[in-house]
């Protein structure tokens, strides 16, 4: 299966909700008129697009069905995918040009930090690089280990000490044996906890000077772990990071998992925080780079016979 139709079916949750209600607010319109704006405003908000994103969707709407003159239901659904689109594109890409690359995971417990590094350094590997792996977030034994387990499955080097150990530390050695081992990508599991934002800003300004000092010029990337499932809240979540952490970027899990994939746009759109990876699976392979187009594509997928 293709990765397109991993997107396809990790958002059927979404799509059905969204489509559904979508096609039963135009469903025997001659036009489209204010109260189909309105519903779809409703049904927007209700997939956690965001009331901010949901009516800058429908404003932009009503723009181009009057300009464009549109009255089919096909041409609407297809003006609204690609207004997503539009919304989603920018930043995405993962620029990882220089050797080595270091790219920083953050995120609490629970929302598949430790599963989308593994996952991230198979993709890497897939392509021909070399990864190494450092389990720089000591607070929890069980983080080590399962970082440990995920870079045998993906069959890529780990750096690891002790539980407790200086986070910093680990960074430190991870990038002096990735530079030792000529390696492409360094990722580095970070903080999973947000409960003294204090201690978590000094943390993760230690772990950037060691950066800057062993690698001055190396591209980086820090990326923040959410999980789909948990709607506003993973929003929030992201206010909360940003405003101690210099995120580059989100890694949204578990989109096969909910109704409101739209969440995704609220994170773009509202937070202007691009998204990088997509999960949308349990597999090794289930975490890919994010798309905007193919993913406003699944989330508004065209259905056979409409008009």
């Amino acid at each position: 299966m293709g990765f397109f139709d991993k997107i396809n079916r990790g958002l059927k949750k979404t799509r059905d909700s969204m489509s559904g209600a979508i096609n039963a607010a135009l469903y025997g319109k001659n036009e489209i008129d204010d109260e189909f704006y309105d519903d779809l405003e409703e049904i927007l908000v209700m997939a956690d697009v965001g009331v901010n994103t949901a009516t800058e969707i429908v404003e932009r709407l009503k723009d181009s069905v009057f300009k464009k003159n549109l009255h089919k239901v096909k041409d609407v659904k297809k003006e609204i995918r690609k207004i997503v689109a539009e919304l989603l594109s920018g930043g995405e890409e993962i620029d990882m040009i220089t050797v080595p690359s270091v790219i920083l995971v953050i995120g609490v417990n629970g929302v598949g930090k430790t599963t989308s590094i593994g996952k991230m350094a198979a993709m890497f590997k897939e392509e021909g690089k070399k990864v190494i792996l450092g389990a720089a977030d000591t607070f929890r034994a069980a983080a080590i280990d399962q970082l440990e387990i995920w870079a045998d499955r993906a069959g890529v080097d780990i750096v690891k000490h002790k539980e407790g150990a200086d986070p910093a530390a680990v960074v430190f050695d991870t990038i002096s044996a990735g530079k030792a081992r000529n390696a492409d990508i360094i990722i580095c599991d970070t903080a999973g906890r947000l409960h003294n934002k204090k201690n978590l800003m000094e943390e993760l300004a230690k772990i950037y000077r060691v950066i800057d000092r062993q690698l001055p010029y190396a591209d980086r990337e820090i990326l923040l772990v959410l999980d789909a499932t948990t709607g506003q809240n993973a929003v929030n979540q992201a206010k909360e990071f940003k405003d101690v952490a210099e995120i580059t970027g989100i890694i949204l899990t578990k989109l096969d998992g909910t109704a409101k994939g739209g969440v995704v746009l609220s994170i773009k759109n509202d937070l202007k925080v691009p998204v990088k990876f997509i999960g949308v699976g349990e597999g090794i392979d289930d975490l890919r780079p994010f798309v905007a187009a193919d993913f406003a594509e699944a989330l508004f997928e065209e259905e056979k016979g409409e008009e």
